[in-house]
């Protein structure tokens, strides 16, 4: 079973070492200085808990994890606040945390309020436990608050091609692992282009979307579709990537070739397109992905035609 994560953000050595040898045994803990230093770690794989050792002098790492945690990808994302034994509580309406510990208890607590904050995150948030990306209820919530307030947007939708062979060849462990790497990859390019006002959620298998700026849609796409295809012929076995394809069999139970996994992302935007509700672009988006799916390689297929969309 893996482990879950949590990363620690502490300028100071010795808690982090304590931290470490508490959770060490059940998670996988990383440790940074700052709070700057971890973005890039969360954006690349986000973690199930962050810890965070902070005074309340440190106004830069209060402005960011407000920022986070104002994100509508990370605001679910569990923060456990280390506070100094005389330190006063924080105002929890104005920093984003669900729990503080006293660094005097750390070593007899610790332990057990990391696996609650887990726990209760687990119970109480909408993501997908796969990727830890916000799900259909905060996918739909999303667009449909961008809607109403008339912001113009561009929505991505992204689908995996030939992953049931692949799953199904080696196993629904390494299945999982291209799973959590598309995830990973869309939202760390998609956070490196746009940083602010972007989303990326996980619809679910090997469904995502992602929304950002109607100038922004066609590079990041294929910077996703190129970083893809760099990235899957490594998850193959050296004979099935050298041959680029995989011998199994189809629905139908004969055996066919399949090639290597690739990726389609339909796009659209609601430019001169007077969308009410969600499921009329998810809809569009949703058949330019099928139109990207036709082609043999990874591709992206973006919808420009202007009107009134079809109800």
């Amino acid at each position: 079973m893996t482990k879950k994560t949590v990363a620690v953000v502490s300028s100071d050595a010795v808690l982090s070492s304590l931290l470490e040898h508490i959770l060490n045994s059940t998670y996988t803990v990383s440790a940074f200085r700052n709070i700057e230093s971890v973005i890039d770690y969360i954006y690349n794989s986000v973690p199930d808990l962050i810890i965070i050792d902070v005074n309340e002098q440190d106004q830069m790492t209060l402005r960011v994890l407000s920022s986070l945690k104002g994100d509508p990808i990370f605001h679910q994302l569990p923060v456990l606040l280390v506070l100094g034994d005389t330190q006063s509580i924080p105002r929890w309406d104005v920093l984003f945390v669900e729990d503080y510990i006293r660094k005097k208890d750390l070593e007899q607590e610790g332990r057990s309020r990391v696996d609650l904050s887990i726990v209760r995150s687990e119970r109480s948030v909408e993501v997908n436990p796969l990727t830890k990306l916000p799900g259909n209820i905060s996918i739909n919530r999303q667009l449909q608050d961008r809607l109403d307030g008339g912001n113009t947007f561009a929505l991505a939708y992204a689908d995996l091609d030939h992953f049931k062979p692949f799953n199904d060849y080696y196993g629904f462990t390494r299945g999982d692992e291209v799973i959590r790497i598309t995830g990973r990859l869309i939202l760390n390019i998609v956070k490196n282009k746009q940083s602010q006002e972007s989303f990326v959620g996980h619809i679910g298998g090997d469904d995502f979307v992602f929304v950002v700026d109607v100038g922004l849609v066609e590079e990041i796409s294929q910077e996703i579709i190129d970083a893809f295809d760099r990235i899957i012929p490594t998850l193959y076995d050296p004979d099935e990537r050298a041959k680029g394809y995989i011998e199994a069999k189809d629905r139908q139970g004969q055996i066919r070739h399949f090639p290597l996994v690739s990726i389609s992302i339909g796009i659209t935007t609601n430019v001169n397109r007077p969308f009410t509700h969600y499921g009329e672009i998810t809809e569009l988006a949703s058949e330019m992905k099928s139109l990207a799916k036709r082609k043999e390689a990874s591709c992206y297929s973006i919808d420009k035609r202007r009107g009134i969309p079809r109800r």
